[in-house]
């Protein structure tokens, strides 16, 4: 998959981008990842991109022309085809589901605004989808951008070390990841659950399950309305 990102702030990704999974997958040659600064595609002499906005109001909005002819140059780079998501507080919810979908395209191209948002034309006539990562403000795109490429990047095969570890993560299956316990068995008092030590497979799977269900339940008990769960788990939840 390629990966590109418009931003006036680039450097605001090297870090998160250099380290972990990300990293590991942009070596091995699974993504790569291209950053572009809006900036570059603004006229004039300083490279104006933001602006008063029409009609009076608070703050400055990033203008029309950089925004398009930037995204239609980094388009010409590259033969890949993708959607042009435009990280946004107006658009569709972020989900599990959403990163699924979008590790299955060949190119992702994501517009990260700024200050008071794009100038509307960039909704109406060059994004082709627009994302938001939850109902808070922050302070630009970027942010948004870096938590959908690291899951976007999680659901392309190879980029873990293990296949099943994106299967079982949270969300995965509509239900909260169940908790994990390593070495030692005992701390400070606190011990590892009996079962996860007894090598019996099955046991462990179903404790799993159980406690996928519980946390769900305390927690985000609105999953519940759409899992898949069987009578006895359905009558394990009652008791």
């Amino acid at each position: 998959m390629r990966i590109d990102i418009l931003t006036l702030f680039p450097g605001m990704f090297r870090g998160p981008f250099s380290e972990s999974i990300i990293k590991r997958a942009v070596d091995a040659g699974i993504v790569s990842i291209h950053m572009h600064d809006i900036r570059q595609w603004a006229k004039g002499r300083h490279k104006v991109a933001d602006d008063y906005v029409y009609g009076g109001g608070p703050g400055m909005v990033m203008k029309p022309e950089p925004a398009f002819e930037a995204t239609e140059a980094v388009l010409a780079m590259a033969p890949e085809q993708g959607p042009v998501i435009l990280l946004t507080p107006i658009g569709r919810r972020f989900e599990h589901e959403t990163a699924v979908e979008l590790a299955g395209k060949e190119r992702l191209v994501l517009l990260c605004g700024h200050y008071e948002g794009f100038d509307a034309r960039v909704h109406e006539a060059l994004a082709t989808d627009e994302i938001s990562i939850g109902d808070f403000v922050l302070s630009g795109g970027e942010i948004p951008a870096m938590a959908v490429v690291d899951a976007v990047v999680r659901q392309i095969p190879g980029a873990l070390g293990s296949a099943q570890s994106a299967q079982e993560d949270s969300f995965a299956h509509g239900l909260l990841e169940a908790p994990h316990y390593t070495r030692p068995p005992e701390y400070r008092g606190l011990v590892v659950p009996d079962v996860l030590l007894s090598g019996n497979h099955q046991k462990v799977a179903k404790w799993r399950r159980r406690r996928n269900l519980l946390l769900t339940t305390q927690r985000r008990p609105d999953l519940l309305s759409s899992a898949e769960l069987t009578e006895e788990e359905k009558a394990w939840l009652a008791e």
